[in-house]
């Protein structure tokens, strides 16, 4: 990935994150106010779509889950298959650190979770809650640093957060499946035949794809896989290059479009809709529950830890070298931003415990987790940085 691009999408994500961040305050404000009956009535306003005897019935909450987050995914997906081919992942000396430092981010929170809750097998299916990064509100985060955070890192943040997306992305579709409708899953299999001929003709416009993937989420969602990934295999088949006109990249234009909506409309209203924890009622035992706790500390203790492990044993074998103008402070850094879990960690949350349980709420852990890390991320990174100014001023005043 070119630097400009890197910054274009460094600042995209970082003003996205301010907005999410904002739209998650405001869910937990209402939550906690007389208009908690509105917050109520609108994330489970019934919503239905009927063609004949076929209907899709849901609430609003799980339209936005289902609906609106495949759209999310569908963009993560377009991210990650340009990133192969032409960007950051298409060379592997480049990707090793990242995707190491991901790896163990991945790790170790699992780890410590379990720590938390091995005595209570009901809990284990939260031990991925904390492996995920939320990489809109830890660039917002970074972003509030200015012009003294090097290229580098940004780079090395976000390499991260990509692998923590295949991450995710695996964690949903090999353990949060439920039981399986065959008949469902051979529609959308039978989908795959049809966009594979539309990328191989070279036809570049998007209607068709489109078309197929409704169909294709439709059957995935009545699968019992969770909808969302027919939009990461959607984006798979999208053509990057158009073989009539090498400069028109449809996958790229896709995405550019996609940008804004996803980072100001799809995200801060999944976080409106899935951040408005009431606290009425709640006392200690609810707030040190075994599971918010094992979420906050495997996104604050157990990111920072895997991240710096694994950079250190990359280091340590010589598999990578320190990328140019950071540091290990700086490293250190970056691995406590890797604890702000918000966005993915609520959508995991949800489908591990979907507010199922009356005696925790573990959207308590992920927002503890993630406020320690993103202040303690700030915190570090802010003297840090500043420590390398001051150093490079006292520098330039010995060149003659």
């Amino acid at each position: 990935m070119a630097i400009r691009r890197i910054k274009a999408f460094f600042d995209l994500e970082a003003s996205g994150g301010i907005v999410l961040a904002m739209a998650a305050i405001a869910a937990m404000i209402i939550a906690n106010t007389p208009l908690n009956t509105w917050y109520e009535s609108f994330i489970h306003a019934p919503v239905a779509i009927q063609l004949g005897s076929f209907a899709i019935a849901k609430d609003a909450h799980h339209w936005i889950n289902d609906g609106l987050m495949a759209i999310f995914f569908f963009l993560v997906g377009l991210e990650l298959k340009r990133e192969v081919l032409i960007g950051e992942l298409s060379n592997l000396k480049q990707i090793i650190l990242p995707a190491g430092a991901a790896l163990g981010g991945m790790i170790m929170p699992a780890i410590v979770y379990m720590a938390f809750n091995y005595h209570e097998p009901d809990f284990w299916k939260g031990w991925a809650i904390p492996t995920a990064t939320d990489i809109a509100f830890a660039l917002g985060i970074l972003s509030l640093l200015g012009n003294r955070v090097p290229n580098s890192l940004k780079v090395f943040l976000v390499s991260i957060a990509i692998f923590d997306d295949i991450g995710a992305i695996l964690i949903i579709a090999l353990f949060y499946t439920s039981d399986l409708s065959l008949g469902s899953l051979a529609i959308a299999g039978l989908c795959l035949p049809f966009l594979y001929i539309l990328n191989r003709r070279n036809v570049t416009s998007i209607t068709p794809y489109l078309l197929i993937g409704i169909i294709m989420w439709i059957a995935v969602l009545k699968s019992g896989i969770h909808a969302t990934l027919a939009g990461v295999v959607l984006a798979l088949f999208i053509p990057l290059f158009d073989k009539t006109d090498p400069e028109h990249s449809p996958l790229e234009e896709l995405e550019h479009d996609l940008q804004n909506t996803v980072s100001y409309g799809i995200l801060p209203l999944f976080a409106f809709a899935n951040a408005g924890i009431s606290l009425k009622g709640a006392g200690v035992a609810e707030l040190f529950h075994s599971v918010p706790l094992g979420i906050a500390a495997g996104l604050f203790i157990g990111k920072q830890l895997g991240v710096m492990i694994m950079c250190w044993l990359i280091f340590k074998l010589g598999i990578s070298t320190m990328p140019k103008g950071m540091n290990f402070k700086q490293i250190y850094g970056a691995a406590l931003l890797c604890g702000v879990g918000f966005t993915m960690s609520l959508f995991i949350g949800g489908l591990a415990f979907g507010g199922a349980t009356p005696l925790f709420d573990e959207r308590l852990g992920i927002i503890m987790g993630s406020i320690v890390s993103g202040i303690a991320g700030y915190t570090m990174l802010k003297v840090t940085l500043k420590d390398s100014v001051n150093r490079s001023s006292v520098d330039l005043t010995r060149v003659p």
